[in-house]
């Protein structure tokens, strides 16, 4: 990744880099919930992924949000991210 790649994120599926304008922000906020955040800026532990079926479908899979957030993560968030697509 380059020095200047101010905006560039990794998404947590495929492991490639992208511009955050592309990807998809999880956020897990103070409170312990974790919802899509559609500003991309939200306060919290933020997780990004593409909103390709295929990044999708691997984040349900091996449970990539589980890891990520070192907590049980409830199926409807990614429930709600499908019908989005």
């Amino acid at each position: 990744m380059p020095n200047n790649a101010k905006n560039l994120r990794m998404c947590v599926a495929c492991r490639q880099h992208a511009d955050k304008s592309e990807l998809i922000r999880f956020v897990k906020t103070k409170d312990g919930k974790i919802r899509i955040d559609e500003t991309k800026c939200a306060d919290g532990r933020g997780v990004w992924v593409h909103g390709s079926a295929e990044c999708i479908q691997k984040l349900a899979k091996k449970k990539l949000l589980n890891s990520a957030f070192r907590c049980a993560v409830d199926e409807s968030i990614l429930e709600g991210l499908n019908e989005r697509l």
